[in-house]
């Protein structure tokens, strides 16, 4: 068995394990590791644990030391040199007119280089800028070009719910997000609505989609034509939660003069009372399988507006929504 411990890096939610040796750490404890940029200072999340070699494998480094004094001095130091750094990079962004934006930067806690962070919608060639950088700063350069989720993670801020953005506060990695998800928990389709402080898609609609998708299995979608007890009828409303199915019956067929009349009366039905018929009377779109229902790969990537057209365009969903206060969770 390994003893291991979370060390965790002001650039990064993720946990990045160490041997601890002999120190007794506690969580919330500055220690100083070797890592692949050299010596850097993180801060311990939880306890020691003990797991399997097969686990981690055998080539856990270990922490050098607790961070001293002269240790949390320096790091103290670097945050003021980085406050520093940035208005002179964005001058020089500037100067040289580069479509970009910076977001922030950082320097190695051995001081030896000092790495900025910045988003673009396509390719710079900043080799100028990196050469201007390194004579006015005398030390390595690094650029490093993110994505606006990362920048969204950088910056910080406050989600819609009120609370801190998930990616800063404890999210450690990014997982694909779709239109579809969305859809399935009958939330607004409005963009406004779901997007996130980055522009794309919020990464809360992931959290509860796997509960929504194994509630919704049998269950027919709004449209949807049934067969009930009752006889042929056309689902009005679907309640996830409770599993109840709201249809109201076909009185009189559509035809090529008239339109189809639904009766008055609304009938509420439980899952395994009512079979599928499809969106026209069976196999249309709202059929209990699509071979284009699938997610897109990629489709985290898109805005959300592009998503909803992708989304229109695949049947993935039958209307945009613009505004609707009442949508939200049946």
């Amino acid at each position: 068995m390994l003893r291991v411990v979370a060390v965790k890096f002001r650039t990064s939610q993720k946990n990045y394990y160490f041997d601890p040796g002999d120190l007794e750490l506690r969580s919330g404890d500055w220690v100083v590791v070797d890592t692949a940029r050299g010596l850097e200072i993180g801060k311990v999340r939880g306890g020691v644990m003990e797991v399997s070699e097969h686990e981690f494998g055998k080539n856990v480094k270990r922490i050098k030391r607790k961070a001293t004094g002269e240790d949390m001095e320096t790091d103290r130091k670097n945050l003021e040199k980085k406050a520093e750094a940035i208005p002179v990079c964005k001058q020089k962004i500037a100067q040289f007119g580069l479509d970009m934006k910076l977001i922030d930067a950082e320097y190695t806690f051995d001081g030896s280089k000092l790495i900025f962070y910045f988003t673009a919608d396509k390719r710079v060639d900043f080799r100028e800028l990196v050469k201007d950088l390194a004579g006015y700063f005398h030390m390595r350069i690094e650029l490093r070009q993110v994505g606006v989720r990362d920048e969204a993670r950088m910056l910080g801020g406050f989600g819609s719910c009120g609370r801190e953005l998930c990616c800063k506060g404890w999210l450690q990695d990014f997982e694909p997000v779709s239109i579809k998800m969305a859809k399935v928990q009958n939330l607004s389709l409005n963009p406004g609505k779901i997007s996130g402080c980055c522009g794309r898609l919020m990464c809360c609609l992931k959290y509860e989609n796997d509960v929504y998708q194994e509630l919704k299995k049998g269950l027919p979608n709004t449209g949807e034509y049934v067969d009930t007890p009752r006889g042929k009828g056309k689902v009005v409303d679907v309640s996830i939660f409770k599993g109840i199915v709201k249809v109201r019956n076909i009185e009189e067929e559509r035809t090529r003069e008239t339109p189809e009349r639904l009766s008055d009366d609304v009938y509420e039905y439980e899952k395994g009372e009512v079979r599928r018929r499809g969106k026209e009377g069976g196999g249309g779109r709202g059929g209990s399988s699509s071979g284009r229902g699938g997610n897109k790969k990629g489709a985290a990537t898109g805005s959300v507006s592009k998503e909803i057209a992708d989304a229109l365009k695949d049947d993935l969903i039958d209307v945009l929504v613009e505004e609707d206060p009442a949508a939200g969770q049946a």
